[in-house]
This record gives C-alpha cells, sequence and structure tokens, in this order.
C-alpha cells in the first residue's frame, strides 16, 4: 500500500525583511521530501484567497531555488487548467491560506475535491497553511464569516480529525476548538501555532515539523477524556 501523507500547518514559508519576498521554511521542504522525488511537481492552489496574484507571484518566487518544476490552479474567473490534469501531474500540492469556506464551496463546484482526493490515494503530498491545513480535516475554527470565529464542518476529512490554526496566534482560536470537542462537533483534534505543522502518514500523525531551528512553536492533539477537553502539547519531532 503506498503511504499518504499529509502537511497541514500554520507556516511553511517565512516572510523577509523585504515587501512580498518570503522564503521556504522547513515546513515546504519537509513537504517536498516526502514526495520522494528529485525534482518535485509542485501545484500551488490559491483558491483561499480568491487566486490573489501577489500571493502567487510571492509564492513562485519563493520556491526558485529549490529545483521543483511550479504550476499553479486559479479558478477565478474560470480554470486556467484542466482541473483533472493539474493533479495528475502534482507530487505536491500546497494549499495557501484565506477563506476555507469558500474553497470548499467552490472546490466542490469545480471538481477540485474529487481531482485532490485522487491525487491523494495514488500518493502526491496533500500541504498547505491556515485554510490550506483546515480543509484537509473535518473542520475547525474560522474566520470565513468575519472577525467572529465560526466552525466549518464539511472539510475533505482525508483525515479523521478537527484542526486548529494560528493557535498561539488568535485568542479566539483555542478556546473555540475546546468547545467543539467538547460538544462533539468535532472529534479529537490538532492544532498548530504559527510557524508549526503536523505530518499525518495515512491517518495518523506522526511528526511535528517548524519552519526554523530557533522556532518556540508547538503543535497540540485535543481530545475528550471522561468528558473534559485534554489538550497535549506535541513538540518538535516524532510524535509518540
Amino acid at each position: 500500500m503506498t503511504n499518504r501523507y499529509i502537511v497541514a500547518s500554520s507556516g511553511g514559508f517565512i516572510q523577509t525583511d523585504r515587501w512580498g519576498v518570503m522564503l521556504p521554511g522547513q515546513i515546504f521542504k519537509r513537504a517536498l521530501e516526502l514526495t520522494g522525488k528529485s525534482r518535485p511537481r509542485v501545484l500551488f492552489v490559491l483558491t483561499a484567497s480568491g487566486d490573489n496574484p501577489n500571493y502567487l507571484a510571492t509564492s513562485y518566487q519563493a520556491v526558485s531555488g529549490l529545483g521543483v518544476d511550479v504550476e499553479h490552479l486559479a479558478l477565478f474567473t474560470q480554470p486556467n487548467v484542466p482541473v483533472d490534469q493539474a493533479f495528475d501531474r502534482a507530487d505536491l500540492v500546497w494549499v495557501g491560506g484565506g477563506s476555507v469556506a469558500n474553497l470548499l464551496a467552490l472546490w466542490e463546484l469545480h471538481g477540485v475535491t474529487q481531482a485532490a482526493r485522487a491525487a491523494w490515494e495514488r500518493g502526491a503530498v496533500m500541504a498547505g497553511v491556515s485554510a490550506g491545513s483546515i480543509c484537509w480535516h473535518i473542520g475547525g475554527p474560522t474566520d470565513s464569516f468575519g472577525p467572529k470565529l465560526e466552525t466549518v464542518t464539511n472539510g475533505m476529512a482525508l483525515i479523521p480529525y478537527g484542526n486548529g490554526v494560528h493557535y498561539d496566534n488568535e485568542a479566539q482560536r483555542r478556546p473555540l476548538l475546546h468547545s467543539l470537542v467538547q460538544a462533539k462537533t468535532l472529534p479529537l483534534s490538532f492544532a498548530t501555532d504559527d510557524h508549526a505543522a503536523i505530518v499525518y502518514q495515512n491517518s495518523d500523525a506522526i511528526e511535528v515539523v517548524v519552519d526554523t531551528p530557533d522556532s518556540k512553536a508547538n503543535a497540540y492533539r485535543v481530545e475528550l477524556v471522561n468528558g473534559e477537553v485534554l489538550e497535549t502539547a506535541l513538540r518538535l519531532g516524532a510524535i509518540n
């Protein structure tokens, strides 16, 4: 059986002191490694930002020195390439941040959901940041609907967990995820601080990755135990 990988993050790229210039962090580089390819084919999918052209240009620039082949799938105002073909060619699919609610609706409409699932099942690595993390899970807290966080529960569920992102950076995130697990709206859930990621192999969370060696970012497991929410910090490296 082919191992299937998902890299679910609140990072992946590092902002520099130059406007619009990002560098790839260890999270993105780990996702590349998981493809097992000497020259991986990367597909950027930035639906959640409305296919923002500046975001796209910055993403292309950030990976220009990594020895990868890059293309992107844009859905506005119509798909720039056939959806199935874009995913069929990809070794790594990286999904950008933005509105996960809009992303999920448009993906279903354009057949991206089915194409992404098929690519993952054949062994392509699925990865992303923020909305591009939540989408692979059952769901999680989101600011898709306004400043007050709401919940999405119609994620792709390639992995059968809830997901929290930007866990250390936005005050509403942790208590809402806890309440969703407490109410059983979400099952066992995993969360990431900014610039942290969880690597899933098949349906197992196996590793925590951070973008820089000096990062203090963590990931977390949030679960219901004897009627109480238990949060466990997951440090850099293998998850026991």
